[in-house]
């Protein structure tokens, strides 16, 4: 029996949202074959009308609405786009989703949809994420939602959010690994030239992207001995030295020109350096501590489970590129 997966959009949606989860789902039933397969697709808007995408393209509906509101609903998926800022504010559509969420099995939601399904109050107390560029808007709108602005996606059944565009991707390897387990999954991504299926708790982007790149000369020069040096003394009275700035001064300006502390800059310059090893490497976990300056395994651990919520034998089984 197949597993009937509902897609709802609106005027100025994110087409990529739609279509890249989309295709891992038919991906899915190419697999089984022609009368096994695993899912059902369907793209809902308000009417029959062709729905105009952010980018200009149309796309035709299979079904209304009120017609998906009489069919089962395995999946509810949600997705993002520029139009979401309106349909928030329509009760058409966030009636829609809390009456349908009400009777899906898992709800979903892809990049700013996660807005959609705050209006209709799914999210009150729950971890979530969205597109990195609206984490502090969904929080100030929505202030019940707890919202988190790394993971690519994150899970709080039944719901599960995900960050911008092509994060949708991955949260849909994840809902088939989930129904069907992870090799299933792995042969689509590989099948869709996905390089590898990327786990939840993966940043959405680099310590360098994340951070402001400083106008002062002294503040660039450490964070480029910072990357060199990850196994060296990266304390603040160090890196303060180094800059020749007072500890204060050093620590004030840091922040002000990076929008990041010292210490949370260097942890994130560490982890960041420590994935990249447990993706490309088989250096063990102790090498891999020492050189990115954990110094132990245990701390290395403990950084990973509070920061991304998945161990470094975990993520280097889902990111690995020497499986």
């Amino acid at each position: 029996m197949s597993r009937r997966v509902v897609f709802l959009v609106f005027p100025r949606f994110q087409l990529l949202d739609l279509t890249g989860p989309l295709e891992v789902f038919a991906q899915a039933d190419s697999l089984f074959g022609p009368g096994h397969e695993r899912y059902q697709t369907s793209v809902v808007a308000l009417d029959r009308a062709a729905v105009t995408a952010s980018d200009g393209l149309a796309v035709v509906p299979h079904q209304t609405m009120a017609e998906a509101a009489d069919t089962a609903i395995d999946t509810l998926v949600v997705v993002g786009g520029r139009g979401v800022r309106t349909a928030i504010h329509d009760p058409v559509y966030v009636d829609w989703v809390r009456a349908n969420a009400a009777r899906a099995r898992r709800v979903t939601s892809v990049c700013s949809g996660a807005f959609l399904l705050a209006a209709a109050g799914l999210l009150d107390g729950r971890r979530v994420v969205t597109h990195w560029d609206s984490c502090e808007e969904l929080a100030a709108q929505f202030p019940r939602v707890r919202v988190e602005a790394d993971p690519i996606f994150i899970r709080d059944d039944p719901i599960w959010t995900s960050a911008g565009v092509t994060a949708g991707v991955d949260l849909a390897l994840a809902l088939v690994e989930d129904d069907f387990g992870g090799s299933v999954a792995r042969r689509i991504a590989k099948q869709l030239v996905v390089f590898v299926q990327r786990p939840g708790g993966q940043a959405q982007f680099s310590t360098q992207l994340a951070a402001q790149r400083p106008g002062r000369d002294a503040l660039r020069e450490v964070q480029d001995w910072i990357a060199d040096h990850l196994d060296d003394d990266l304390s603040l009275p160090a890196l303060a030295r180094r800059a020749a700035l007072s500890e204060r001064h050093f620590s004030r300006v840091f922040r002000a020109e990076t929008g990041m502390t010292v210490a949370a800059y260097v942890e994130a310059a560490r982890l960041e350096a420590a994935q990249r090893l447990l993706e490309s490497t088989r250096d063990g976990l102790d090498r891999i501590a020492r050189s990115c300056g954990f110094g132990t395994v245990e701390t290395m651990h403990r950084t990973f489970n509070r920061t991304i919520r998945v161990t470094p034998g975990e993520y280097r089984r889902h990111f690995s590129s020497h499986r």
